[in-house]
């Protein structure tokens, strides 16, 4: 099984909007084959906590256009690591630092990785 096109869609737009908030190294994981709950996880690395809480209120507005709200969320307060629940994906928007030393690259390696369609600003 791989992930569904709705998840890869939803990724997308969520990539775009954490790329139009300076949100770095955005990576998209297929988890669907060994994880139950989602089919991918989005990555994004931020500079500070005021840009870890504009990718996250970015990415937020952006999937609340075509009607998806997250279902769960956790440390957008002290943002330092945001993850945001989406069902069928979820974004992780954490620090440099944070990105480095947890690895999730590395912890979830033998998946996938899901190539996504992200646009830069000056070539809208």
């Amino acid at each position: 099984m791989t992930a569904s096109n709705r998840a890869i869609e939803l990724a997308n737009l969520a990539g775009q909007a954490a790329s139009d908030k300076l949100g770095t190294q955005i990576v998209a994981i297929d988890v669907s084959e060994i994880f139950p709950l989602a089919d991918i996880f989005l990555i994004v690395s931020a500079t500070n906590d005021r840009q870890v809480k504009a990718i996250v209120d970015g990415i937020e507005e952006k999937l609340a256009e075509v009607g998806v709200k997250s279902v769960h969320e956790e440390g957008v307060a002290e943002g330092r690591w945001a993850l945001l629940d989406f069902n069928d994906v979820v974004v992780h928007v954490q620090h440099v630092e944070e990105r480095s030393y947890y690895d999730l690259e590395r912890l979830w390696r033998d998946c996938p990785v899901v190539q996504l369609d992200l646009m830069q600003a000056d070539q809208r």
